[in-house]
């Protein structure tokens, strides 16, 4: 009976002893095992925007003519077409959505960034079809910052250099015949520009600081309503000075071109008083100035 009990006690003992000698060499393994299982529910609590699968492109898109067309909310139309392109960047949606990104954010009145947008079009398509409207939204945004005329008028240039672009490399489309209405008023802003400059310079008797402003309407804007009244500062100013030959042409030019003009009268009434007559030299820069244009 005693061996037979030793041995059934060795063979009791031996799996406890395997037992407890195995034990550490598994517990890597099963923590391992309870990690993996783990890993994906972590993933779902806190990071659920990156294993969601992407909206389809279209959906997105559709998304964002219903919030700027049926619910007027231009921003958050924005932003969902903007999605369309982070989401499917070599698509066809992704093209559309860009030039409807610039468009809505133009109408939320986010200038800069229907810009960046539209800029980032003409880059990218330039042989769209679209590219033209891309070019007038440039210029739009522009314009529709306009500042006053008081002011610096830094935008209204930029506005002015998108609009022409427009009509340069877009001549027959719609946007050129509107691009063209907003560069006559852009001109006439700076045009309005210099006036009060050269009028500021006339009041502190600077006359050829007041001279080169109204040179500057005379030559470059000189089909604005500005350009009268900057002949008749311009002999104005040279009467003061005593350079009474241009002072006798720039009220010349004035009343050839402009004879119906209280700017005219002003200047035929200054001219006769200093006992001289209107008279254009041929060879003046004010004479040569309107010669350009087919004006003198």
């Amino acid at each position: 009976m005693m061996p037979s009990q030793v041995t059934s006690n060795r063979t009791d003992r031996r799996p406890r002893r395997k037992a407890r000698g195995l034990a550490p060499a598994w517990r890597p393994l099963v923590a391992l095992l309870l990690l993996a299982v783990a890993l994906p529910a972590c993933s779902g609590l806190f990071s659920k925007d990156e294993v969601l699968p992407d909206d389809p492109a279209d959906k997105l898109y559709n998304e964002g003519l219903y919030l700027l067309n049926d619910k007027r909310e231009a921003k958050a139309a924005a932003k969902k077409f903007e999605e369309v392109d982070r989401q499917h960047p070599y698509s066809e949606w992704a093209r559309k959505s860009l030039i409807m990104s610039s468009y809505a954010y133009y109408q939320a009145g986010q200038y800069e960034d229907s810009v960046n947008a539209a800029k980032r079009y003409v880059t990218l398509h330039p042989g769209s079809p679209d590219a033209a409207y891309a070019q007038y939204l440039i210029g739009s945004s522009y314009f529709d910052e306009i500042p006053d005329i008081t002011r610096d008028q830094a935008r209204t240039e930029k506005a002015l250099a998108a609009l022409d672009e427009v009509v340069r490399k877009y001549p027959n489309t719609e946007y050129a015949v509107s691009a063209k209405k907003k560069i006559a008023v852009a001109r006439d802003q700076l045009a309005g520009k210099e006036m009060l400059v050269g009028r500021y310079y006339m009041q502190r008797k600077d006359f050829t600081g007041a001279i080169n402003r109204f040179k500057v309407v005379v030559t470059q804007y000189q089909t604005t309503r500005h350009v009268e009244e900057a002949l008749m500062r311009l002999a104005e100013a040279y009467m003061s000075l005593g350079i009474i030959q241009e002072a006798e042409t720039a009220a010349a030019v004035l009343g050839h071109n402009f004879p119906d003009s209280v700017w005219y009268k002003d200047a035929y009434t200054l001219v006769k008083t200093g006992g001289r007559e209107p008279v254009e030299n041929k060879g003046s820069w004010i004479s040569k100035a309107f010669k350009g244009i087919g004006l003198g």
